[in-house]
Order: C-alpha cells, then sequence, then structure tokens
C-alpha cells in the first residue's frame, strides 16, 4: 500500500475511515478494467463524467480527491453491511472460507450500467490485460478528455458517441466480431428502444431478459451488468473460471455430468444465497489468481 507521504502528493483530498477493504485487489478483481497508479501510490480514473484519485495508504484509511467522496464510496461498494452479507452464506462452505480469507478486503464495485454493459460486451472471451487496452483505446478515442493533476484521463464514451463512430471505427479498436454487437447495443439504448435506467423497476428475472434481447448479450454478460452496474448481489455470472471451481470443488463428476450450464446456475445462486454475486467474486479471484499458478 501507498505510504503516508500520500496525502501530501495530493493535498486536495479527504479522508474515509474503510473497514475489510482493499483498494487494489478490488480495482485488480475483473470487475473494471480502467483504473491506472499514478506512480505514487494512488491510482486515478474516471467515476462516470468524474476523474477522480484514490490511495489506501493503511488498511483502515482510504484517500479520495476533495468532492469525490460520496461518489467514491457508492463506486467502491462501502456503503454495502460486508459482515451482514458474510451471515447469509452456506454455514461450513470451505472452499468459500478459503477465497474470502484469500482476499478479504474485496469489494462488489457500483459501476456506471452503460459504461458497465459496453465494458462487457468487450470482453467476451478475452483476458484481462487484452480488455484493459481495448478499453483504454474506446476511451481515448470516443470519450470525453479531462486533464487532472497533469495526467490525461478520459470518460468512457456514452452510447450516442458509440453509435455514432459505427461497427468499423470501433474494429479498429481491436474489437472484431464485437464491434457490431457493441454498435447495435448503443444504438438501441442511443434511441430510446433500451432504457436502461428503467431496470430500476424489473425484477432480477426480467432486468436479465431485458438486457439479454440486446445483440451479443447472453446470460453471463446479462448477469455482470446486473452485479457491478445494478446493485443486484443475488446475480451470480458463470464463466470458465467459475464453472471449473463451482464442477471441481462443489460437485462430484456424476453430479457435474449431469449439470448443463443453465443447471448450474440454478444450483450456484441456490446455494450461495441473497448476496450469491458477492460469493461468486471472492470465489472468481480466488480461482483466477491463486489456484491458476
Amino acid at each position: 500500500m501507498p505510504g503516508a507521504g500520500s496525502k501530501a502528493l495530493f493535498p486536495k483530498s479527504s479522508t474515509i475511515q474503510v473497514e475489510s477493504f482493499d483498494l487494489r485487489e478490488t480495482l485488480h478483481s475483473g470487475q473494471v478494467f480502467h483504473w491506472q497508479e499514478d506512480g505514487n501510490g494512488g491510482w486515478i480514473g474516471c467515476l462516470g463524467e468524474q476523474p477522480v484519485w484514490l490511495a489506501q495508504p493503511d488498511a483502515g484509511t482510504l484517500l479520495v480527491s476533495a468532492g469525490s467522496e460520496d461518489a467514491a464510496v457508492c463506486y467502491l461498494g462501502l456503503d454495502q453491511p460486508l459482515s451482514a452479507i458474510h451471515e447469509t452464506f452456506p454455514e461450513g462452505d470451505a472452499v468459500l472460507a478459503e477465497a474470502m480469507a484469500y482476499s478479504p478486503g474485496l469489494r462488489i464495485l457500483r459501476q456506471p450500467v452503460w459504461e458497465c454493459l459496453a465494458t462487457f460486451i468487450t470482453s467476451s472471451l478475452k483476458q484481462v490485460a487484452h480488455i484493459r487496452r481495448i478499453s483504454l483505446l474506446i476511451r481515448s478515442r470516443f470519450g470525453v478528455e479531462h486533464t487532472f493533476q497533469g495526467n490525461r484521463l478520459f470518460a468512457y464514451p456514452g452510447p450516442e458517441a458509440l453509435a455514432d463512430a459505427g461497427e468499423a471505427a470501433l474494429r479498429q479498436c481491436g474489437l472484431g466480431y464485437r464491434a457490431k454487437s457493441l454498435a447495435l447495443t448503443a444504438g438501441a439504448v442511443a434511441s430510446g428502444r433500451v432504457d436502461l435506467n428503467g431496470l430500476e423497476n424489473l425484477d432480477d428475472a426480467l432486468a436479465r431478459e431485458a438486457l439479454m434481447e440486446l445483440h451479443g448479450v447472453g446470460e453471463k454478460i446479462a448477469n455482470c451488468v446486473l452485479l457491478f452496474g445494478c446493485g443486484r448481489y443475488g446475480a451470480f455470472p458463470i464463466d470458465v473460471w467459475m464453472d471449473r471451481i463451482l464442477r471441481s470443488k462443489y460437485l462430484s463428476p456424476a453430479q457435474s455430468r449431469k449439470m448443463n450450464a443453465r443447471a448450474l446456475q440454478a444450483w450456484a445462486e441456490a446455494r450461495f444465497g441473497p448476496y450469491a454475486g458477492y460469493a461468486q467474486q471472492y470465489l472468481f479471484h480466488y480461482a483466477r489468481n491463486a489456484l491458476n499458478k
């Protein structure tokens, strides 16, 4: 973590007392891809259109650029009752306990819904480093530029900007076939044919169905948007890492053979309960890092 001099490097900042939070682990957990270290122990990025600086000089202290405190608390999930969430997990789950011990300070982010949707459309079947390159390129080509503490930052472009850019320009960002999905989805949102704000009026199942009507959005991406953008903490995205850990650590070979992807999804949601998404993120981060060595 950064040293005690961090606040001196960014004097116009506020201090937030935190518990059970690790800024680095959270920003590196596969939820978001654009934050960058500033070389002085802090992180810079955009919360929507707002440039923000963050640093964690010790386990109980978060430093935030002045004026961004409330936005940072919401974005970083610091307003979530973590102890109460943990109490909803199944008792005696040794695998989940080990995953939680691996990254006890991990939080679920609350990202802008459009940014989350667009980013996960571009992330399909990609490695994190590649997703990051694409995300930063899309931002620099089509997003609003900010100069912040001597750094150039770019907000994620809105749906109108990407709809205007079109499929061909998006392909030049390395998206491949995903360019079509992103362009069509941007057009649907920009034109008002799809109302992302209206998702909050739908239950989880209907919100998931509405998202899956968008080009290139399957169940996994829809669940990522519900979890990381809409604050629907019961959503449980399953990708190759989650499929692997669930089948190898929780199911016998016979059980696994009988369970297709849809059945596995239902099993996971039932097992891990109303905050299944938090359990998913602990397991995902653990599987991708600790078990992949």
